[in-house]
Order: C-alpha cells, then structure tokens, then sequence
C-alpha cells in the first residue's frame, strides 16, 4: 500500500514538473532570437523628399531589462511600426502592443488595461524588426508601444510615442 502511495505521489510531481516547465519556460532566459529586417522605406512627398516619422519613442525597462528605439513611418506599402536595436530577455508569448495606456518605469502591468492593439508575437528578441500597422488604424488613440508577454500579463519593456 505504501508504495503504491509512493507511485502515485511521484507521478503527481513529473505532472506538475512538466506543467510548470511548459508554462514559464524557464529555458528562455538563457536563449536569445535575433532578428535583422531591412529599414522600413519611407513614402516620399510630392517633392521626392522622405515623409518623416509620423512618431517615435526610446523603449525603457519594465519587469524585465529593455532598450531600443521605435519608429512609426509610412511607408510604400502602409504604416509599419520599426524596432530598432531592440535588446530584451526572450521570453513566452511576447506580443507588440500599441496602447493609450501611459509608459511609466515602475507601472509594468497595464499596457492592456484601455486600448491596446496587438500587432503580432515579438520576432525577437534582440535586433531591428518591422510590424505592419492595420490600415485604418487611429494612431492618435495611442499614446505607447508595449512588448507585452501575454502569458503573464507584464510588459517586459515600453516606450511613450512623441509625434
């Protein structure tokens, strides 16, 4: 009877090991993406000049370390929102998130409390990388861009959009 207590309590521990190890990955710490898109082209004016920016920021550190800059363009092909020499750990279910919620260093939870749009899972997570901005989208209802880990619900970093 002992042993059988035994088999069963050991098969309750491998269970909630691999759930654990597949639910915080704790692997990804030590891994790293890097991810190196082309420069975004800008659209160009009546005069052949490039459009500037329509906003950029400096990515600060949230719950996890974090630096970079962003860059929101026109393009030939549509808006398209830049990262550039992102440097942040790896982790799961990293998203981009366009948000209205302000950046602040210490407030790393609400990047999905008001508006936020999700412009796809994080390519990397070192390097430059491009994410196209849906048509129609109201960049003026976003004041932040969030690297957003979905999973645990914590930006791992963000940066305030100045136009």
């Amino acid at each position: 009877m002992k042993r059988l207590w035994l088999v069963a309590l050991g098969a309750i521990v491998v269970v909630g090991l691999i759930v654990a190890l597949s639910l915080f990955q704790p692997w990804r710490l030590f891994t790293t993406t890097r991810v190196d898109e082309a420069p975004i082209a800008a659209a160009t004016n009546s005069a052949g000049a490039p459009v500037p920016p329509l906003a950029h920021g400096t990515l600060i550190s949230h719950e996890h370390e974090t630096s970079g800059t962003v860059t929101i363009a026109s393009t030939v092909d549509g808006t398209v929102l830049r990262l550039t020499d992102l440097r942040t750990s790896d982790g799961p279910a990293l998203h981009v998130y366009l948000t209205d919620q302000p950046v602040t260093p210490d407030d790393w939870h609400n990047a999905d409390d008001g508006t936020y749009l999700d412009l796809g899972p994080l390519q990397g997570n070192e390097g430059n990388q491009n994410y196209s901005i849906p048509p129609g989208t109201d960049l003026s209802r976003f004041t932040g861009v969030s690297i957003w880990c979905a999973r645990f619900h914590v930006s791992f970093g963000a940066a305030t959009l100045v136009s």
